[in-house]
């Protein structure tokens, strides 16, 4: 096959990357300086062997435990659980949460045929010692909300609070332009001031 359309329907394969896009791509890398070219060879080359699973958050890591999970500075006694590795990301990013993480790689969905065994669960609940609040993050969707109602029923006769991140109309949005499923969730989840 022609090099150029073989990196073109490689690249096609990534999320978020049509073929226009992928095209576009083609020709910056044709263009680009070789030594551009190979280290974003390497850099992708060098992804499967060096990156692993942690053995703690089931976060994606080049150790294990991950850095995050080996931080002896953080709350033990809160645990937030995401949906993807880069969800924590995010967390991290707002500043405000210094506890631990786990990763589910997921959420319910049984329309897809995902259902509790087939997320990552039971590292969640072997990791539990000392852990006060579990905080689901997981998307406001149906999948999210079920997998939220899913951990609420197995963690709770553990004694253990569960919590689920607030949402509803953002930060910046105009009420007269925000949706209707936002300005639902804003009023259930509305707080005292």
């Amino acid at each position: 096959m022609d090099p150029i359309r073989r990196c073109v329907q490689a690249l096609s394969r990534l999320p978020g990357i049509g073929e226009k896009t992928a095209w576009r791509l083609t020709w910056w890398l044709l263009r680009a300086d070789d030594s551009i070219v190979t280290e974003i060879a390497a850099a992708v080359g060098g992804l499967q062997g060096s990156v692993m699973e942690c053995e703690r958050c089931c976060t994606i890591a080049t150790t294990s435990p991950c850095k995050t999970c080996s931080d002896t500075r953080r709350d033990p006694s809160i645990v937030c659980v995401v949906e993807r590795p880069q969800d924590i990301q995010a967390i991290e990013g707002s500043g405000e949460y210094r506890g631990f993480f786990h990763v589910l790689h997921g959420s319910i969905s049984p329309l897809d045929g995902i259902g509790p065994d087939q997320l990552r669960i039971r590292p969640l609940l072997a990791n539990l010692d000392g852990v006060k609040e579990v905080i689901v993050a997981t998307d406001p969707d149906v999948e999210g909300d079920a997998t939220a109602l899913y951990l609420h029923r197995v963690l709770k006769p553990l004694g253990i609070q569960v919590s689920r991140l607030a949402y509803g109309v953002s930060v910046g949005t105009e009420i007269e332009y925000a949706d209707k499923v936002s300005l639902m969730r804003a009023l259930e989840n509305r707080r005292l001031l």
